[in-house]
């Protein structure tokens, strides 16, 4: 069995030599736009796995833009239960919310050591008055959040659990694939059981014999810290998965 190892994450470098945008993922901006995102972009961090990197209900003022790893966002209990409310993968903004509550609604921790851009919350009025269209790229950034949202929401609704496992895992081979991680037919998969059952609202136990029932059925294969898709189209029907043409997102 071929076990990949994980790489130690790298130093977001200036945005002109930006990975992520060479990946043709992402809409396209303009040279006096990179500036000003360079210019916005107040520092760079790397922090270790497991790393809380903006704590729930406390005050932070931050937004990110994660570079390299897997993050997620999440809201807990006064016991302690966890709702994993999504994953959060290289190109995604984090921390928008904040600037409409006087705290965090949630909270994000790393789940690999990450790598993020770094950008002062009070910059926001002069994107939106110096760079509309970057504006309009935020907003859009929000309501698709919003949108990734309502299908999580439907899928802990309505969906059984194996409906629920395979919808999860469709959506994170093709945000995956779709910013070229996706490697002979498999993408990098550092989630854990736990962290599933927290995302789909299911028990350790129900989560476990969910996922070797699908495996069983030759749908996937998780080994290695890797995810392989053996079936997507059977996987597809059981989630209700249409998939569509990637369309480019904004990238600050």
């Amino acid at each position: 069995m071929r076990i990949f190892q994980p790489v130690p994450v790298s130093c977001p470098p200036p945005c002109a030599a930006c990975r992520l945008r060479k990946t043709g993922a992402f809409t396209a901006v303009s040279s006096d736009e990179l500036a000003f995102i360079e210019s916005f972009r107040s520092s760079t961090l790397t922090r270790h796995a497991g790393s809380i990197l903006i704590p729930e209900q406390q005050p932070n003022g931050r937004l990110f833009t994660l570079y390299e790893g897997w993050a997620f966002r999440y809201k807990t209990l006064s016991d302690g239960r966890r709702q994993i409310l999504n994953f959060l993968l290289p190109g995604d903004l984090i921390g928008l919310q904040q600037e409409f509550s006087d705290s965090a609604m949630h909270g994000i921790e790393a789940v690999t050591d990450v790598s993020l851009c770094m950008f002062p919350r009070e910059g926001l009025l002069e994107l939106f008055r110096s760079f509309p269209s970057l504006g309009y790229d935020t907003t859009w950034l929000a309501a698709r959040e919003e949108g990734m949202v309502d299908d999580h929401l439907l899928t802990n609704g309505q969906r059984n659990a194996a409906e629920r496992v395979a919808m999860l895992l469709m959506h994170l081979y093709r945000r995956l694939e779709r910013i070229g991680l996706a490697h002979e037919g498999s993408v990098a998969f550092p989630i854990n059981q736990q962290h599933i059952a927290d995302t789909l609202g299911l028990s350790l136990v129900h989560t476990n014999k969910t996922l070797r029932r699908l495996k069983l059925l030759g749908l996937h294969d998780i080994r290695g810290g890797r995810l392989w898709l053996l079936n997507p189209r059977a996987l597809e029907r059981l989630a209700d998965y249409y998939d569509t043409p990637p369309r480019k997102v904004p990238l600050l």
